[in-house]
């Protein structure tokens, strides 16, 4: 999870073929965002239900094929370019971009230390 100025505040790793929705809640607990961007991996009826609930406003484009689809605020998710650009940065440290560590708690951890460098460079 990225703040507005693409600056990492919270993340977790799963398998590559795990969906991303279900552990997307946990992240949230503790913040109270206005809005929350997210890509089509995203778009599942109980998050965006759970978000709704606690006041935050969904901008997840729906699945290509979904029966019902969901409006949503094309311009706002035109603008999560900071996502975009954190992963970005992120891979500029070859130990992230290659992922050399066996251990998902290592690679993690190499994840946190390069997020703290990018946020210790933007101050």
């Amino acid at each position: 999870m990225a703040d507005a100025r693409g600056r990492l505040v919270r993340g977790y790793l799963t398998a590559g073929q795990r969906p991303d929705a279900p552990p997307a809640l946990p992240l949230l607990e503790g913040l109270a965002p206005a809005h929350l961007v997210a890509d089509r991996g995203y778009d599942s009826d109980p998050l965006v239900a759970a978000l709704a609930a606690r006041g935050t406003c969904a901008v997840i484009p729906p699945r290509r094929k979904r029966r019902h689809r969901r409006a949503y605020d094309a311009a706002r998710y035109a603008q999560r370019h900071p996502v975009d650009r954190l992963f970005s940065r992120l891979k500029q440290f070859r130990r992230v971009a290659t992922r050399y560590d066996k251990l998902d708690a290592h690679f993690l951890a190499f994840v946190h230390i390069a997020a703290t460098v990018l946020w210790l460079r933007d101050c």
